[in-house]
């Protein structure tokens, strides 16, 4: 099947099995799947029932279309997400945005597990990203353009929406959630980056550093959808400090910042 017709044979599929129409999209990174737990009256759709749709095959990502509502808003919520590194193509692991994009989504709201390049930052800070470099060394609109969905060359200036990271910083601060704002960087993977790439990505500007999002966000842009980023920084990047990195690190770092992270997803939620 093409990339279109997996799109509309997934689409399809959750029609099949629900009448919900999302106006609101989540996507949840490692270890961050907990808050579809909070969506009422769920629908639960395994990747695997949606023909056309990528599979994840790494811990923390369970792979699930969650639809249901949260705070009065209809949500489709990806219970874990499919990374460039497991060996697919940016435009396959982009297929349920543009599905929750037909489905009726509007905004999406991505999240993520990233690295602190920025040395002022600490395991557990919540980054608000204002703006990406994108060093995967591939774009998910390669290819023929998916005109029914947005233009051949998408502008990029405003990718997470400048007003709603306005709305969002003080209401943030009156709940008395501590949030940081910066760039997020994506790398392909899935080895972790080296000191001397860290050095590099701090001089070019990046203040965090991870595998996905970015396609994610481009493919939102295209299809005129609004996006707000958020990554949890799970541990400093290497070379910062005198340890080596772990998968386990990550998952253990989102966990004990879940309770931040979940009244921010909320606050998200009411103003997306």
């Amino acid at each position: 099947m093409t990339i279109q017709e997996r799109i509309d044979s997934a689409a399809e599929a959750v029609r099949a099995r629900t009448g919900a129409t999302p106006e609101l999209g989540l996507i949840l990174g490692s270890g961050l799947g907990d808050f579809c737990d909070r969506l009422e009256n769920q629908t639960v759709i395994p990747f695997s029932d949606l023909p056309g749709f990528p599979l994840p095959t790494v811990e923390g990502h369970e792979g699930a279309l969650v639809l249901g509502t949260c705070r009065g808003r209809a949500v489709a919520a990806l219970r874990g997400r499919v990374h460039y590194y497991e060996g697919y193509a940016q435009q396959e692991i982009t297929i349920p945005v543009r599905v929750m994009a037909k489905l009726g989504v509007r905004t999406l709201v991505l999240t993520n597990a990233a690295g602190g390049v920025n040395l002022n930052f600490q395991p557990g800070n919540l980054m608000l990203i204002s703006d990406h470099i994108n060093l995967s060394g591939a774009n998910p609109l390669i290819g023929p353009n998916l005109d029914a969905f947005g233009p051949r060359f998408p502008d990029m200036s405003d990718v997470y929406t400048k007003a709603l990271r306005e709305r969002l910083r003080p209401l943030a601060a009156q709940a008395g959630i501590p949030l940081r704002e910066g760039v997020y960087v994506m790398y392909s993977g899935p080895s972790y980056e080296t000191p001397a790439e860290i050095r590099c990505f701090r001089a070019m500007g990046g203040d965090a550093v991870g595998m996905s999002t970015v396609p994610e966000a481009i493919v939102a842009r295209h299809a005129g959808l609004q996006v707000m980023g958020v990554s949890c920084i799970t541990n400093m990047a290497a070379g910062i400090l005198p340890q080596p990195l772990s998968h386990a690190e990550v998952v253990e770092t989102a966990a004990r910042v879940k309770q931040d992270f979940t009244r921010l997803l909320e606050l998200m939620v009411d103003i997306g």
